[in-house]
């Protein structure tokens, strides 16, 4: 036990020097014209080192936020929410589109017996089966359930299994939402990144990496690289950008986590500040009922 916390002292120590030498040496890993560059690129995206330099970032805004200025987390807070709802505000269109297409689908097909649908002007138009539209459609509810996942968080719209939540006090329940946020949201969601990242990059590339490959190995297989976009539908003519959903699986991961560290923080600024604090900055959007507007209207007071 003793080891292991030396160990992660040590690595919250090296963070800082982890950070400062991927920044002014941004050719090692972001210069894709070298495989080499690519490889460290993938190693270090779900690495300790970078995992060490996102939670030593999340402790000393904590630290700063809980004995400075709280003012610092509030704003950590506004900027988490605030992207965690504008993309979900902008992912959510995905679902209209996915009904239009889905109607024009039947349409096309059923009545019209058309085979391709063609978008665009005549001779660049984008004309691809219908088949290729039809498995479509489960990227666009990709979309919706990835991108728009910490937008619904904030909006209050996740179901939840409420056991005792509801009978104990404001500040219990703002101690079970920190126990919460760091015992079972960031945990998860940081293994999955880490299976998923690397699940990712099987189907963009070759050779094959994993979690458990060590740099220096990655470097050697550097030498065989190249790019090999998964581009395989589960017909010939079906939908043959399956690679995408690996990627919206990578940028779920990260949008929770954000999430995760936004609400760990507003729960802990409204354990402190009491329940006046209840809602402070939060947007929630409506939809036009005069409750929902009212409840609103009270949570934009407390801002």
């Amino acid at each position: 036990m003793i080891d292991f916390i030396v160990w992660v002292l040590q690595n919250i120590a090296l963070a800082p020097y982890h950070l400062v030498l991927a920044l002014i040496n941004p050719d090692q890993w972001l210069n894709w014209s070298n495989p080499e560059a690519v490889m460290r690129f993938i190693y270090y995206g779900a690495s300790v080192e970078f995992f060490f330099v996102v939670f030593t970032t999340f402790l000393v805004l904590t630290g700063l936020g809980a004995f400075w200025k709280r003012d610092i987390l509030w704003w950590c807070v506004r900027v988490l929410e605030t992207i965690a709802n504008s993309v979900g505000r902008i992912a959510a269109w995905a679902g209209l589109v996915m009904v239009l297409t889905q109607v024009m689908i039947v349409f096309l097909q059923r009545i019209f017996r058309v085979a391709e649908i063609q978008l665009g002007p005549l001779g660049t138009a984008f004309a691809k089966d219908l088949s290729w539209w039809a498995e479509g459609l489960k990227f666009h509810n990709a979309i919706v359930v990835c991108l728009c996942v910490a937008y619904t968080f904030v909006q209050g719209g996740h179901v939840r299994v409420d056991l005792f939540y509801s009978t104990v006090k404001f500040r219990t329940k703002r101690v079970i939402d920190m126990f919460g946020s760091l015992i079972f949201m960031m945990p998860a969601i940081v293994l999955t990144y880490m299976y998923s990242w690397f699940f990712m990059w099987r189907h963009l590339m070759t050779p094959a990496v994993t979690s458990t490959s060590d740099l220096d190995r990655m470097l050697m297989q550097s030498r065989i690289f190249r790019w090999n976009v998964e581009t395989i539908g589960f017909s010939p003519n079906g939908f043959n950008a399956y690679f995408l959903f690996k990627v919206l699986i990578v940028l779920f991961c990260v949008m929770v986590f954000m999430q995760a560290m936004a609400f760990f923080w507003r729960s802990y600024l409204e354990w402190v500040e009491g329940e006046e604090s209840a809602g402070k900055y939060l947007d929630l959007d409506t939809t036009g009922d005069t409750a929902e507007d009212l409840e609103h209207a009270i949570h934009s007071g407390s801002s």
